[in-house]
């Protein structure tokens, strides 16, 4: 084993961390920016709490997708169960293929944190229009999702290679 081939574990750790920490933290400042808008809607009119609280949390799901990303990777590298000696090309393949999570989920969390404090402003004037104001939100959200499964695929299709 080269010295390179030392370092494989260390990337492969590295994404599955990154894929954790950075949509995780823009769920968190996503979620944030939601619950100010919502308190000030709820603060006048307090029967909004449950279509508000829907769109507050609608940009946290990133921070979900990354952890689910973070274990697979832990899973297929061997950190929870064993063996975790890969070489440095895997381990940077590995790498790589948590990088879709770790960019979309964070772009994608604070972009659809703007798309919900619109929203509930909307619901804030109508909130007869909670279904239609959903939707804006939910359609950032598709990204992250693709973003999961691109991760998902190229994880699963790392742990096949037999380098």
């Amino acid at each position: 084993m080269g010295s390179l081939d030392n370092y494989g574990i260390v990337l492969a750790l590295l994404g599955a961390a990154l894929a954790a920490l950075v949509p995780g933290m823009a769920s968190a400042k996503a979620v944030s920016m939601g619950g100010i808008a919502g308190a000030g809607v709820i603060a006048e009119n307090p029967s909004l709490f449950g279509k508000v609280l829907i769109l507050q949390l609608l940009p946290g799901t990133q921070g979900i997708y990354g952890l689910i990303i973070a274990f697979i990777t832990f899973s297929q590298i061997g950190v929870l169960g064993g063996s975790s000696e890969i070489s440095f090309v895997k381990g940077a393949l590995y790498f790589a293929a948590c990088m879709p999570m770790i960019i979309v989920g964070y772009t994608s969390a604070i972009r659809q944190a703007n798309a919900s404090v619109a929203s509930i402003g909307t619901v804030a004037k109508k909130p007869d229009q909670f279904g239609k104001a959903m939707i804006f939100p939910a359609m950032v959200e598709t990204y992250a999702i693709l973003a999961v499964l691109i991760s998902i695929l190229a994880v699963s299709g790392v742990t096949g290679l037999n380098i």
